[in-house]
């Protein structure tokens, strides 16, 4: 069983995929945007994150997973800068720009589009637990 956070404002996004990671026997914990996401990754200290990008504002996602993977050593994240993300986010849907996981650019493990299959949500994090 791992612990997982799922940082996002849509909340049928966050109770379809709580569901089906319950289902599996993970504990899931919840934030709305960002800040409250990175107050829950200090005080739950998560074993992934599946992170949405369009919350508050439109690059919020992107925004925290920089502040999480900051090679600063005195960074208040560097403790939870390995914790792998997941962002799931219907960002591609409202912008020509495509995004995908870079190690400079957007470093995350998996970046996915809303709306994702159950199956493959389960799979996707099976896999990142593994790793």
């Amino acid at each position: 069983m791992a612990k997982i956070l799922i940082i996002d404002d849509d909340p049928d996004i966050v109770t379809s995929a709580r569901l089906c990671l319950e289902a599996r026997r993970h504990e899931v914990i919840e934030a709305q945007n960002g800040t409250e996401g990175l107050e829950k990754i200090q005080a739950e200290n998560p074993d992934l994150i599946i992170l949405d990008v369009m919350m508050d504002t439109t690059t919020e996602g992107f925004q925290l997973t920089l502040q999480l993977r900051n090679p600063d050593p005195s960074s208040a994240y560097k403790a939870y800068s390995k914790i792998p993300i997941l962002m799931l986010t219907s960002i591609h849907s409202t912008t020509p720009l495509r995004f995908g996981p870079t190690e400079d650019y957007l470093p995350v493990e998996e970046f996915v589009d809303k709306p994702i299959d159950p199956d493959d949500l389960i799979e996707k994090v099976e896999a990142l637990l593994q790793k």
